[in-house]
């Protein structure tokens, strides 16, 4: 929603000013934007593969939407982890088994549509957890193949971001190909009168304009979007990440949920007191 309204304040504070002491039709070439747009999209082609350009435009309609990662989110998934910890703290391991092989029909985590929704943490967390089930752990072996993992995962989360940066990079200098194309046709005219010289002239400026305007107004802010999102959807692999390694290391679950819990964001993280009192309250 916030890229929408950015736009909007872009082109007010462009277009818009320009509208006030000039004619929008001179904007209107046409050509000039059949050839700035067919060089985006040709340079995106060109410098992507075919699983690249997949993500990135799976990816690109995030930028429009709003962050699931919230404070509420990270109490259902703080909330979740406390009750599997402790179940298996009450019953061991192998009493979870049912519940980390079919999490979809298990009663502890559909408890939780949140947290389920995101089907890359789910993958993870019951990866670990069934590792855990399977035998005995050395806990600084597992923290170094967690990271190694989430590395990896933020690597290939990254590459739509920059994907789409590398296309608002390009887009000045595609403005100025289109704007030499448009000069060089001027120079092809100058026997033309001094008033269709200068339209001509100023329809070739339209795309060096369109070329700064659509980087930096338009795609670069689409960049800065998926960044944060990434970053963001990063953090939910930290906290598990701790919680789990807290377990291993012999941790009460009401001690390894604070673990997680200190990982997160300031704006996303409960307060000991609030976690607490939500974790009693789930419990009845």
């Amino acid at each position: 929603m916030l890229l929408i309204v950015g736009y909007v304040i872009i082109l007010a504070a462009s277009v818009g000013t320009y509208a006030v002491h000039g004619s929008l039709m001179a904007l209107w070439v046409p050509l000039e934007y059949l050839a700035i747009f067919g060089l985006m999209i040709g340079g995106f082609v060109a410098s992507n593969t075919g699983r690249s350009m997949k993500a990135t435009l799976k990816a690109i309609p995030s930028a429009l939407k709003g962050s699931p990662y919230n404070k509420a989110m990270y109490m259902d998934l703080l909330a979740m982890m406390y009750e599997i910890l402790a179940k298996v703290r009450k019953e061991g391991l192998m009493s979870i088994e049912n519940d980390v092989d079919n999490p979809d029909s298990s009663p502890i985590f559909s408890k939780y549509p949140s947290v389920m929704a995101d089907h890359h943490a789910i993958e993870f967390l019951t990866d670990y957890l069934r590792m855990m089930v399977g035998g005995n752990l050395n806990a600084f072996e597992i923290e170094n193949l967690m990271d190694m993992e989430i590395e990896t995962h933020h690597t290939e989360a990254h590459g739509p971001a920059h994907g789409v940066a590398k296309v608002g990079d390009a887009l000045p200098a595609f403005g100025i190909v289109v704007a030499v194309m448009g000069v060089v046709n001027v120079m092809g005219s100058v026997g033309e009168p001094p008033a269709v010289l200068g339209k001509m002239i100023g329809g070739a400026l339209v795309g060096t304009f369109l070329g700064i305007l659509l980087s930096y107004g338009f795609v670069q802010p689409i960049a800065g979007q998926l960044e944060q999102k990434v970053e963001e959807g990063g953090k939910i692999y930290q906290c598990m990440k701790v919680v789990l390694l807290a377990s291993m290391n012999g941790y009460a679950p009401q001690v390894a949920v604070e673990f997680g819990r200190k990982v997160l964001f300031s704006t996303d993280r409960p307060t000991f007191s609030e976690l607490e009192e939500d974790i009693k309250a789930r419990k009845g």
